[in-house]
C-alpha cells in the first residue's frame, strides 16, 4: 500500500515543482509539503500554493519559523548579503540542518499518511556546494529514519545527478515546461518565473534554460 503513496518536499521552486509533477506520474496517492521556515520572499509559498491549487494536489503547510531562529541566513535575513561561498566558505544562502530538517519532517507525515516515498528535489550535479544536497547525506539520513521510525522509508531524489539543463528537458517531457517556466520561485530575490536575473540561483536557473533549448531546437533541426 506504502508503495503507490509519497510525500513530496515542496516550495514552489523549478526543481521541486519538476520533481512534483514527476511523482504524480508514478504515484496513486502524492501530498505536497511546503515549510514556512521565515523566508523572506513570501512569492516562495505563494508559488506553492498556486501550483498545488492548479495540479489539484493534496497540500500541507509546516510552521518552521524556528529554523530561523535557531540558523540566521540569507534567505530568511534581509541584513543578511546574498554571497557566493568563496575560498571553501559556503554560500550565506546556506541554512544550517535544512533539508535534514525537512525530511525527518516529511517522513514523520509520511508515516501516518503510509507512505513509503519522500521525493526531495536536491541534487550535487549543478548545487551551491550544500552539503546537505549530496547523494551520500541522503543516504546516510534515509538509513538513519528507517532506524529511527522502524519503517522502510526510500527517499527519491530524481534530479541527484541531472544539471540544470537536463532538469528542464525533464521537465518538458513531464508536460510541465510552461508551467515551471512562468509559476515557480527560484530567485533569491522572490521574483517568480525567470527572475532578478541577477543571483546565483537565477543565472543558474537561466544557463540550463539557454542550454536545453538549443539542444532542443538542434535536435529539431536535424529530424
Amino acid at each position: 500500500m506504502g508503495e503507490s503513496k509519497a510525500v513530496v518536499v515542496f516550495s514552489g521552486g523549478q526543481d521541486s515543482t519538476t520533481c512534483l509533477v514527476w511523482a504524480m506520474s508514478r504515484f496513486d496517492e502524492v501530498l505536497a509539503v511546503t515549510f514556512d521556515y521565515g523566508q523572506r520572499h513570501h512569492s516562495e509559498i505563494d508559488a506553492a500554493l498556486r501550483i498545488v491549487k492548479q495540479l489539484g494536489v493534496r497540500h500541507k503547510m509546516v510552521d518552521l519559523h524556528v529554523l530561523n531562529e535557531l540558523a540566521p541566513n540569507a534567505l530568511t535575513r534581509e541584513d543578511i548579503e546574498i554571497t557566493e561561498g568563496e575560498q571553501g566558505e559556503l554560500p550565506s544562502t546556506f541554512v544550517d540542518g535544512r533539508n535534514m530538517v525537512f525530511l525527518t519532517y516529511a517522513a514523520i507525515i509520511a508515516k501516518q499518511m503510509g507512505a513509503r516515498h519522500i521525493v526531495t528535489g536536491v541534487c550535487e550535479t549543478d548545487f551551491s556546494g550544500y552539503p546537505d544536497c549530496r547523494d551520500v547525506f541522503v543516504k546516510s539520513l534515509n538509513v538513519t529514519l528507517n532506524l529511527a521510525m522502524d519503517y522502510e522509508f526510500v527517499i527519491d531524489t530524481p534530479l541527484m545527478w541531472l544539471n540544470k539543463k537536463e532538469t528542464w528537458a525533464l521537465a518538458d517531457t513531464l508536460g510541465c515546461f510552461d508551467l515551471v517556466s512562468h509559476e515557480t520561485v527560484t530567485c533569491y530575490n522572490g521574483i517568480p518565473g525567470a527572475g532578478c536575473g541577477e543571483c546565483p540561483s537565477c543565472k543558474l536557473r537561466a544557463r540550463g534554460l539557454d542550454e536545453y533549448l538549443v539542444e532542443k531546437a538542434l535536435s529539431k533541426a536535424n529530424d
